[in-house]
């Protein structure tokens, strides 16, 4: 199995790509990184992928409880570190088909990335 969606279990959007991966009978697995983990080398997996500006969720309470030192110094170099300390700061979810990485949720998107348009 190829296809592996990540991202934390009570997150709303998770759910709504969770649901729409069953109701197309998809396969996979479901990482949840407050119970599987992440470390540096995923984390820098997805930035390298995707750009550390897209993974890197700042719309959410983790970011915006940050201090200010820590918001402004944050970057390409330390970002990886910093998502690893704070899983949920990583935008959700990220869906992996083995060939496309995807971030966020769209139906079209994952349909396009299954090949089932």
């Amino acid at each position: 199995m190829a296809n592996i969606l990540y991202g934390i279990k009570n997150c709303d959007t998770i759910k709504k790509a969770r649901r729409h991966l069953d109701e197309l009978a998809v396969d996979y697995q479901f990482h949840d990184y407050r119970v599987d983990g992440i470390d540096e080398k995923m984390a820098q997996q997805f930035i390298d992928a995707l750009g550390w500006e897209k993974v890197l969720n700042k719309r959410g309470t983790t970011w915006r409880q940050l201090d200010e030192k820590t918001k402004n110094a944050t970057n390409e170099s330390n970002v990886a570190a910093l998502l690893c300390e704070n899983p949920a700061m990583i935008k959700r979810p990220i869906f992996s088909t083995g060939k496309a990485l995807l971030i966020g949720f769209s139906k079209d998107e994952y349909a396009q990335a299954l090949s089932l348009t």
